[in-house]
């Protein structure tokens, strides 16, 4: 017998939804999905200042900075160029973010 969903969330896919398997790394999924759609034939090609807004927004949604959230900022910084102006103030955000849940 399979045991009821709580809150809408079917036992045994969170792991295949949230996450995004790259390389066998795990990685967020949402995060990447940012990153992905707002660099994608928009602009420059670069994460603005306001697409920075909504990334932070990915990273701090669970409360904490975790590993995993940490290993998929690495990927996107290596796999995807930030305005000089979203990367000065994301990783301004993202320090004070850490430095208070430490």
């Amino acid at each position: 017998m399979h045991e009821p969903a709580m809150f809408g969330i079917v036992p045994g896919t969170m792991s295949e939804t949230y996450y995004k398997i790259i390389d066998g790394k795990k990685y967020d999924k949402q995060m990447l999905e940012i990153a992905e759609q707002t660099t994608a034939g928009k602009g420059d090609g670069r994460i603005s200042l306001a697409d920075a807004h909504r990334l932070i927004g990915a990273v701090t949604d669970g409360g904490k900075y975790t590993d995993i959230e940490k290993e998929t900022m690495a990927y996107i910084r290596e796999n995807y160029k930030f305005t000089d102006e979203a990367d000065s103030w994301f990783r301004e955000e993202i320090r004070r973010f850490a430095a208070t849940r430490a």
